[in-house]
């Protein structure tokens, strides 16, 4: 039924200033539509990721959006975290800095300004 159609992330967010600050400057993602009130669409490889603004904002306390960028994870991770990002420890596999290791699996976990958590991974 669904399986020919695209799916999109949705993440809420109360400031939405603040969210194109950290979505687009720090992350370096493009705003590919501006159109509604409250809402901003970026383009991320061949998705979407919806965010607009929600009294819900940071409830959620499991991944929102995760992407996957194969051998450049270590390189993406040093950069965020030169920009000031703030990555989430787990108590999960041995951990290189801030990229968690799981036999060939490398994951690395971080928070939006909402408290929402976005996953990088090398697969």
């Amino acid at each position: 039924m669904l399986k020919d159609s695209d799916a999109m992330a949705t993440v809420a967010v109360r400031d939405l200033a603040a969210a194109k600050e950290f979505y687009g400057r720090i992350l370096g993602l493009e705003a590919s539509e501006e159109g509604m009130d409250g809402v901003v669409i970026y383009r991320s490889g061949g998705a979407a990721i919806v965010v607009y603004e929600s009294a819900f904002a940071g409830t959620n306390r499991a991944t929102s959006v995760t992407w996957d960028v194969g051998d450049e994870l270590d390189d993406i991770v040093g950069r965020l975290s030169e920009a000031g990002v703030a990555f989430e420890h787990y108590d999960m596999g041995e951990r290189e800095g801030h990229v968690h290791v799981m036999g060939d699996f490398r994951a690395a976990w971080f928070t939006d300004p909402d408290g929402n958590i976005l996953h990088l991974n090398n697969q």
